[in-house]
């Protein structure tokens, strides 16, 4: 009980500095300066101000300074991050299984906030998850599995790359995003090409209502798709074992 209560709280942690580089990142900021500030009124924040969901709920939701009403996404990213490594932990404990999924819980909530914001995936957290995915499978089934995963990579890679060009081709215009072809490297490396494949069929049917009804709310063209594709994977990894039936019956 006490080591689900450690990882809550770290994911809480995790949660608050994704949201804060999700939004810097994205507008071409530094993590570092400013410090951590109101949006408002620009007044650095204290560590009463900074303690994740708790200084949310005792400042009702507002800067302390200029009593502005402070946006409920910092407490929803905060509270997923945290069901999300609790989730990881409950089902996997500390193993190499644990370790992925929490990886993936990063990229989830990181890609929500960049994608639906600003309609783009960052380069940085994805390199960050090829090196410890890799080194990850080094460490607990050697060299060659870690090359294997690459090789999987690739082939997601380059089979999502001639995906969108025909999809170029077809409708003339860009149809997958850069960051969403980047992004498959990950997901082969992580579920194996065969694997990735079933990640991307279930990635089109969770995207398909949040599509229809952009188009019919608010008009929109464009549909940011990394958070579906991520959700995808993460699904397809935490329920590996029910998804291997589906090859039960090809």
């Amino acid at each position: 009980m006490l080591s689900t209560i450690y990882i809550f709280v770290l994911g809480l942690l995790f949660g608050s500095f994704f949201y804060c580089m999700g939004i810097r990142l994205s507008q071409n900021e530094s993590l570092i300066r400013p410090p951590s500030h109101c949006d408002y009124c620009n007044h650095r924040l204290g560590i009463l101000d900074l303690i994740p969901i708790f200084s949310f709920i005792f400042l009702k939701g507002k800067c302390r300074y200029c009593h502005k009403k402070i946006s409920m996404e910092y407490l929803l990213y905060e509270l997923l991050t945290g069901i999300l490594f609790v989730a990881s932990y409950s089902k996997f404990q500390i193993s190499y299984a644990f370790f992925i999924s929490i990886l993936l819980s990063s990229l989830v909530v990181l890609i929500f906030i960049t994608d639906f914001k600003y309609m783009i995936i960052l380069d940085s957290p994805l390199i960050v998850s090829v090196l410890l995915i890799f080194i990850l499978k080094w460490f607990y089934f050697g060299l060659n599995a870690a090359l294997l995963s690459l090789g999987h990579g690739l082939c997601m890679f380059l089979t999502m790359l001639a995906i969108g060009k025909f999809g170029n081709l077809v409708f003339k215009k860009e149809s997958l995003g850069g960051g969403d072809i980047k992004f498959s490297f990950v997901m082969g490396m992580v579920l194996t090409y065969q694997f990735s494949m079933v990640a991307l069929i279930l990635s089109t049917f969770l995207a398909l209502p949040y599509a229809i009804g952009s188009m019919y709310f608010s008009k929109a063209h464009e549909v940011p798709y990394g958070p579906f594709l991520v959700s995808s994977v993460f699904l397809v990894f935490y329920f590996f074992d029910k998804f291997q039936y589906i090859f039960y019956f090809i």
